[in-house]
């Protein structure tokens, strides 16, 4: 099935290279351009993407508050957001966690990088940006975890469950998950799937904000 992606960036030399290395993958389609959020949001509601690729900083409405608009908390299939930062602390990305972005990508990741980060929002599989995610979440951890655990937020999970789910705070792959807890990798997948489930999560950045927002993880910072 082809990934369909629209691209915002207010500036057009980014825009013709991110469409001309993504339409470049014959699984997927850029349907759209927008020069800034607001823009990003019209196409968004008129095309209904799969993805779109967000820059951060953009005039009119940024790459912030659009993704507020186009993530909705209770649109499970709705479009993914993959964001776009040129500066790997840039304060913005703590608030896009929260308000749903899937992903965050370097401005100079490689071509190769580029469309397997659209690949992986669009499935909603996997954190991106190794270099980047793992330290935004432990310091997105530092301001928003709550003091102490809240047991009611993760009622509906059983312990293996929320094992996995520190596990995936900690920023780990499914294969690491699997080695950690001595399962079959496809053990791990059904777990994860069946605590997006029942959390009412739209994939695992979600998850990872849930784990922390809830004192789920250990003061440990990820690996």
């Amino acid at each position: 099935m082809t990934i369909r992606v629209i691209l915002a960036d207010d500036q057009a030399m980014v825009r013709d290279g991110l469409s001309a290395v993504i339409s470049a993958a014959e699984d997927i389609e850029v349907i759209g351009e927008a020069a800034n959020g607001k823009e990003a949001v019209e196409l968004a509601r008129q095309l209904n993407p799969d993805v779109v690729v967000m820059d951060v900083r953009m005039p009119v409405m940024d790459g912030l508050a659009a993704t507020g608009e186009i993530v909705s908390p209770d649109a499970v299939d709705g479009p993914r957001v993959l964001m776009l930062t040129t500066f790997d602390l840039d304060e913005y990305v703590y608030e896009a966690l929260s308000l749903g972005a899937s992903g965050f990508l370097l401005k100079d990741a490689s071509t190769e990088e580029l469309v397997n980060a659209v690949r992986v929002v669009a499935a909603g599989d996997a954190l991106l940006a190794p270099s980047i995610t793992r330290r935004l979440i432990a310091d997105f951890a530092g301001r928003r975890r709550h003091e102490r655990p809240r047991p009611e937020a993760t009622s509906a999970l059983t312990s293996r469950e929320i094992d996995v789910l520190r596990l995936i705070a900690r920023g780990m792959s499914n294969i690491e998950i699997a080695k950690e807890l001595f399962l079959a990798e496809q053990t791990v997948k059904t777990h994860v799937g069946r605590i997006l489930a029942k959390l009412q999560l739209r994939d695992r950045t979600q998850a990872v904000v849930f784990a922390y927002e809830n004192g789920v993880v250990a003061d440990s910072p990820p690996r």
